[in-house]
């Protein structure tokens, strides 16, 4: 069964696929250019095969944990880091499935991921809070990474990473990059990021940020000195200013909106699109935190920010829609995704016909 899987991922690798899915009563399927395809040369699963599989791919204290919580998260490497793949293992209708998403060996650059060129002056400060945000598989981990990767070759810094599971490996190279995993390496996200303080960094990339107490926590090493790059499934800028203040009792909603406004960097915001070309390109919606929009946080008027965007291209903003229009126009992508990928259908018709 291990052979069948090894052939598996193998496939995953020679079609350029982004996901592997492993369930019951299926065949093995995976995710192309954001389409799913079913691969019809391997049989259909049967619930002894799927849990022969996962529990080969799972350490002994894996196993444990899987049987016991009914999900995990871990990373895997195959065939000695050939590739290597987030994994969450889960349990459905009582049969074990599996989602298992590739991390490129190779860290890509910003330009190479077609990312806006200004996200590179981000990097070179030494204070503040970044975030890379939008839908789950829309490639906030490969933006992250290339930007840690941008620091560790350019700046003799101090890189701590907090992840769940670690997804790029780095080699570091002018900088230290330390590399913890929750589970292993740490127990939480809020422990880890406390523990910092204590070990002279200077950037600190935090996987994802799941509950206020990691949020306040990595708020605050922004105030003190530290560059503070992390993600969340927000849809847009506004939003996720939102999201991270509504998580908050509202006794500590005023504090968090003031120290949001002063250590706020900018908010990227982004899309995967499917290519007319094939394969896939982002569409980016990019806010930097101008003394406008810092006003607005501490305001309480997040509302507004969108409108701030759509109105300061001339100071390296971009809105989504702006976004969409420019690679519809360049003829990267259909107006029917660009449609549908939108925030705003209706704005982004009038922007195309102007």
């Amino acid at each position: 069964m291990t052979d069948q899987f090894d052939a598996l991922l193998e496939v995953v690798l020679k079609e350029n696929a982004s996901d592997l899915h492993l369930s019951v009563g299926r065949r093995p399927t995976i995710r192309v250019a954001g389409a799913l395809i079913e691969l019809g040369r391997f049989p259909i699963l049967t619930p002894a095969a799927a849990k022969e599989i996962i529990m080969a791919i799972l350490a002994p204290g894996q196993q444990e944990r899987f049987l016991a919580e009914k999900e995990l998260d871990f990373s895997y490497g195959f065939r000695e880091n050939k590739a290597r793949f987030r994994v969450n293992v889960f349990f459905q209708r009582g049969f074990m499935g599996a989602a298992l998403r590739l991390i490129p060996s190779k860290i890509r650059t910003f330009e190479e991921l077609g990312l806006p060129p200004t996200i590179a002056e981000f990097c070179e400060r030494q204070q503040g809070f970044l975030l890379v945000v939008g839908p789950t598989g829309h490639g906030k981990s490969t933006t992250l990474a290339a930007m840690i990767d941008y620091i560790n070759h350019r700046r003799t810094d101090h890189i701590i990473t907090v992840e769940d599971p670690i997804e790029y490996l780095f080699t570091p190279d002018r900088a230290i990059v330390d590399q913890r995993e929750v589970g292993a390496d740490t127990t939480s996200f809020p422990r880890a990021l406390k523990s910092v303080f204590r070990e002279d960094v200077d950037v600190v990339m935090i996987g994802e940020m799941r509950d206020a107490e990691t949020m306040g926590t990595a708020v605050t090493a922004a105030e003190t000195g530290h560059l503070i790059f992390s993600s969340l499934h927000t849809n847009s800028a506004s939003q996720t200013i939102d999201r991270i203040i509504d998580s908050f009792p509202s006794h500590q909603q005023g504090q968090i909106r003031a120290q949001m406004a002063a250590t706020l960097v900018g908010i990227i915001s982004q899309r995967l699109i499917p290519r007319v070309q094939g394969g896939l390109v982002p569409a980016v919606e990019l806010m930097i935190a101008t003394p406008a929009v810092r006003n607005l946080i501490r305001e309480g008027k997040q509302h507004e920010i969108d409108f701030v965007i759509e109105t300061s291209s001339d100071q390296g903003m971009t809105s989504l829609n702006r976004a969409l229009a420019d690679l519809v126009r360049r003829n990267e992508i259909t107006l029917e995704n660009a449609a549908t990928y939108s925030l705003n259908p209706q704005e982004l018709a009038v922007l195309l016909r102007r």
